[in-house]
């Protein structure tokens, strides 16, 4: 009776691939999992946040939600999501920060999402309240606005390591929409048609574009510390805030934000006047040279 030397598994040994991580040093670790011979070799898996995303993926909702209304011309119900999707924009780093679940997925998934909600959705939705009476001049306004969103985005992604803490380089994308979006809420509450609005809405979604683009700082509120003691004044100035807000939304919303809006360039010509850099970028390194 023939012999045949039976096959034994021989165990493949996987080479170590340096492994880049945010704050570390590169570590050597295995590219993919052990495998014996005649099996194919699986890939290490890897998974995603939930909690951040969640709010992240409410804030897109919220985005096509206000394109859905506009189509529909229930102008209100579009404005009032871009706002709520301001507000998710804003939970949702805080709570990643807060339960240390940071990510560059997350990173990206929320500048995609930004995009949609305060890139895309004001520009259509303004658009089709006010905008498209204008013709071509109408459309190309629009696309103005969302082109420079999209330019603030990813300037925002490629200058966060270089920019000044304390202020935004050019208008922020949420506050960009917010100036659009409560304009149409405004004149939906007072019942203005769009129509009649048209240059109006035409010079505020112009101004808010081209000023995502610009240099001009906007403070940032960053260096706030929330949980530094204040006095009880402050806590009535806040809860006075509320009040005001609560009682009329598309008036004090809309002033506020425009308020905002026109306060970098009173910080630009400020620090012109006073001879101060009005650039919040520092490109290089200062030398010792430099120093002396």
């Amino acid at each position: 009776m023939p012999y045949f030397n039976r096959r034994k598994a021989v165990k493949t040994k996987i080479p170590l691939v340096p492994i880049a991580r945010r704050g570390a040093k590169a570590s050597l670790q295995p590219s993919l999992l052990e495998a014996s011979d005649g099996l194919r070799p699986s890939l290490r898996r890897r998974g995603i946040y939930l909690l951040p995303n969640a709010f992240t993926t409410a804030a897109l909702f919220c985005g096509f939600f206000a394109i859905v209304m506009a189509m529909n011309q229930k102008f209100d119900q579009a404005a009032i999501s871009i706002f709520a999707a301001m507000v998710l924009d804003a939970i949702d780093g805080r709570v990643a920060r807060l339960t240390n679940t940071q990510s560059e997925f997350g990173a990206q998934y929320d500048s995609l999402s930004d995009m949609v909600s305060f890139g895309v959705a004001p520009a259509l939705v303004v658009y089709e309240w006010s905008l498209r009476g204008m013709g071509k001049l109408g459309m190309l306004t629009a696309f103005v606005y969302c082109a420079s969103a999209a330019l603030r985005l990813a300037r925002f992604n490629t200058n966060i390591a270089v920019v000044d803490k304390r202020y935004f380089q050019g208008l922020p994308s949420p506050a960009a929409a917010a100036m659009v979006a409560g304009l149409v809420w405004l004149m939906d509450d007072l019942q203005i048609p769009g129509p009649d609005m048209n240059w109006l809405a035409w010079s505020v979604t112009l101004y808010a574009g081209l000023t995502m683009v610009t240099n001009v700082p906007f403070y940032s509120f960053k260096d706030v510390n929330f949980r530094k003691s204040v006095p009880f004044i402050v806590i009535f100035l806040i809860a006075l805030g509320f009040a005001a807000v609560s009682s009329d939304p598309p008036k004090w919303l809309f002033g506020v934000f425009v308020a905002y809006g026109l306060s970098g360039y009173c910080v630009f010509f400020w620090r012109l006047f006073k001879g101060k850099p009005v650039s919040i970028i520092q490109t290089e390194a200062e030398s010792a040279d430099d120093k002396d």
